[in-house]
C-alpha cells in the first residue's frame, strides 16, 4: 500500500510541476518533428539518423542504469537524467537540422530561467526555524543537548539535489539529546554572516553546523572548503559520517 501511494505521489508531483511538464513537452516535440520529417529528408541521412538514436538510446540507458545504483536521492537522479537526455537531443537533432538543434538551446535555456526543479518538501522530524528561534533554541539551554542545523536556499541547485539527505537522517538519528532544524538562508540571508556563511551564488549551500550547548562543534564542508569551487557530493553517508552520528546515537542509547 505504501508504495502504490508513493507511486501516485510521485505521478501527481510529474503532473502538475512546470519544470517537469515542460521538460516532457521539449522531449515529445523531437517525435513529431522526427516524423514529419521523413518526407524532407533523404534515405541515407534517414538511416544515418536511425543509427545515431540507438546509439544515443543505448548510451542514455546505460547512463540511467549507473545514476540509478549511484544517486542516493530522487532529485539528484532526475536532474542528472535530465541533464543528459537534453544533450543527447541536442546532438541527434543536430543531425536532422541545424535549426532544430539551436532552438532546444534556446528552449531548454527558457526552461531553465522560467522553471525550477522541486526540491523534497518533507521535512523528516526536522524543525524549521527561522533565526531567531534557532538562536533562543541555542541559548535557553532547556532543550536537546545537540542540534544539527542545515542552512539551505530553495535556489541553490545543491539545496535541491541534497534536500531528501537532511530530513531521512533526522528520521533515523533523531532523539533526546539530538534535534535538526532548518535554516532557509533564501528568506533570511542576513543571518549568514552571523554564522559564519558566505552566501555569493550561493554554491556553497547548503552548510551543515552541529551545535553542543549553543557552541559550534563542527560544520560540513569546513571553513578551508569554502574557497574551492566544487565540494562533494552531499549523501546520508558522508553528513552521519562527518558529524559521528552513529556514535551519538549509541551514547543516546547506553544512557550517557
Amino acid at each position: 500500500m505504501d508504495k502504490k501511494k508513493n507511486l501516485f505521489e510521485w505521478l501527481n508531483q510529474i503532473l502538475s510541476e512546470p519544470y517537469y511538464i515542460f521538460h516532457f513537452l521539449a522531449f515529445f516535440s523531437y517525435i513529431v518533428f522526427r516524423s514529419s520529417s521523413n518526407a524532407a529528408v533523404s534515405p541515407r541521412i534517414t538511416a544515418h539518423l536511425l543509427n545515431r538514436e540507438i546509439q544515443a538510446g543505448l548510451a542514455f540507458a546505460a547512463l540511467v542504469v549507473v545514476k540509478m545504483a549511484r544517486e542516493e536521492t530522487w532529485e539528484s537522479f532526475v536532474a542528472d537524467i535530465l541533464f543528459y537526455a537534453k544533450i543527447f537531443l541536442t546532438a541527434v537533432s543536430l543531425i536532422l537540422d541545424y535549426r532544430l538543434a539551436l532552438w532546444y538551446l534556446v528552449v531548454f535555456s527558457v526552461i531553465y530561467i522560467t522553471t525550477q526543479q522541486p526540491a523534497f518538501d518533507g521535512l523528516g522530524t526536522a524543525s524549521k526555524l527561522t533565526p531567531l528561534q534557532l538562536e533562543t533554541i541555542l541559548t535557553e539551554g532547556n532543550t536537546s543537548r545537540f542540534w544539527l542545523v542545515e542552512f539551505r536556499a530553495s535556489c541553490s541547485c545543491r539545496c535541491i539535489r541534497s534536500s531528501r539527505c537532511f530530513p531521512e537522517l533526522a528520521i533515523t538519528y533523531s532523539t533526546k539529546i539530538l534535534s535538526f532544524g532548518i535554516v532557509d538562508l533564501g528568506l533570511f540571508p542576513n543571518a549568514a554572516e552571523k554564522f559564519g556563511i558566505s552566501l555569493g551564488s550561493m554554491g556553497q549551500l547548503p552548510v551543515y553546523i552541529l551545535f553542543e550547548n549553543a557552541a559550534e562543534v563542527t560544520r560540513f564542508p569546513e571553513l578551508d572548503f569554502e574557497a574551492k569551487a566544487s565540494h562533494p557530493d552531499i549523501t546520508k553517508r558522508l553528513l552521519s559520517r562527518h558529524f559521528e552520528l552513529d556514535r551519538l546515537l549509541l551514547q543516546y542509547v547506553n544512557g550517557r
